[in-house]
């Protein structure tokens, strides 16, 4: 048996591994990932790791986890092709033949055609993250192109510990993809108490020594620019070999591609909305390793049940922690509550709930919406009390 290859050494790569042997699955499992080293979390990399800079505490499982579960690891080795008729995977010199394949290949950067934009650091890979923090050892003029929760994380970390702040966002407001206008005004006004000058409406245009230029004419004199404008899926792997492309790898509800023998999982892959029946592509931690069990399950056990997780984000900036459960459209309608918990509807169905330091609102809306659609008229009758429907 030639055994499961899993392509992509991320959070959700790691954890196809992890669920393969949880599953009980005994054969082969062969783990390449692109980037040296142990797999290890993203999401601290622009908040907790920037104040720290404890890249164990990072790690997701350490190097004898690997052996203990007869997982092969083999980092720093890029992918070249896929050969789906020989069911091999092409490494430079290296081939690895699979029953099953998983792409688990991510997201990259986004690099807007921005004059110098070369000029701009990332923050991706523990690489960027170790970058910038050696550039906040010393005081410096940032600027951020994107206010994105990337751009607005980094932000917040960066005025606390008492760097000048720019954000410079195309948009009209701040993470105007995934959160409501109330709660980007919210947001808004908090970055704005940190000191930071945000500028929206503004669309970077260059990058120079010592400044970012907007397309309006402006400049903001700046040390060190972040480029956080966006990722873009990998996907190229998958074209190449055939498989359907569209903002991601086309997957169906069990996650496989339009080859049995393929499947793909996390922000790489395009996948059926569980509640609207729409292609969506999650940019999510939890999507990854839900999709990447889901996987292990249909693999090992048969089990032929599509993905129905309840989507949910979060972003910690300053000392706010946004969480959002559901799934919403930009044009989704909103009603806000008392305490300021935001719900979104798609016509007369709950779409998702904001919430900012309220766990207890946010876990109530996972756990109801789990079990169902919800009614507007319902919750209205409420009064907006997502445990009383």
């Amino acid at each position: 048996m030639a055994g499961i290859v899993i392509v992509g050494a991320g959070q959700g790569g790691l954890q196809a591994a992890i669920s393969l042997r949880q599953e009980g699955y005994e054969g082969t499992i062969t783990l390449i990932g692109a980037e040296d080293g142990l797999p290890y979390q993203r999401p601290p990399l622009s908040k907790a790791y920037l104040k720290s800079g404890d890249a164990e505490a990072l790690r997701l499982r350490p190097e004898t986890f690997f052996e203990k579960s007869d997982i092969t690891l083999r980092s720093g080795l890029w992918v070249d092709r896929i050969d789906r008729a020989g069911r091999t995977v092409h490494a430079g010199a290296e081939v690895f033949a699979y029953d099953h394949l998983i792409l688990a290949t991510g997201t990259r950067n986004l690099r807007p055609p921005i004059d110098g934009v070369e000029r701009a650091l990332d923050l991706r890979t523990l690489d960027d993250a170790k970058k910038l923090r050696e550039v906040l050892s010393t005081p410096q003029r940032c600027a951020v192109i994107g206010g994105g929760f990337i751009g607005l994380e980094f932000a917040a970390v960066a005025r606390g510990l008492g760097h000048e702040v720019a954000v410079a966002e195309a948009a009209d407001r701040l993470m105007a993809r995934v959160v409501s206008p109330e709660m980007s005004q919210r947001f808004l006004d908090l970055h704005h108490g940190l000191g930071t000058a945000v500028h929206l409406g503004a669309a970077a245009q260059g990058v120079t020594r010592d400044a970012m230029h907007l397309a309006d004419g402006s400049e903001v004199a700046a040390d060190v620019v972040l480029l956080a404008a966006g990722v873009r899926p990998n996907t190229e792997l998958a074209a190449e070999a055939g498989l359907a492309v569209d903002n991601g790898v086309v997957v169906d509800a069990q996650l496989l591609t339009g080859d049995p023998a393929i499947s793909a999982l996390g922000d790489c892959a395009v996948f059926p909305d569980p509640a609207t029946g729409r292609a969506v592509r999650l940019e999510s931690v939890q999507a990854a390793t839900d999709h990447a069990r889901l996987i292990a399950r249909r693999l090992v056990k048969g089990d032929s049940d599509g993905y129905g997780a309840v989507p949910w984000f979060w972003s910690d900036q300053a000392d706010w922690k946004l969480q959002i459960a559901g799934l919403s459209a930009p044009g989704d309608d909103t009603a806000v509550r008392a305490d300021g918990a935001v719900f979104r509807f798609a016509g007369d169905r709950l779409s998702s709930v904001e919430t900012i330091n309220n766990a207890k609102t946010h876990m109530q809306t996972r756990k109801r919406l789990g079990q169902g659609p919800v009614s507007r008229a319902a919750l209205k009758a409420a009064d907006l009390d997502i445990a009383a429907v």
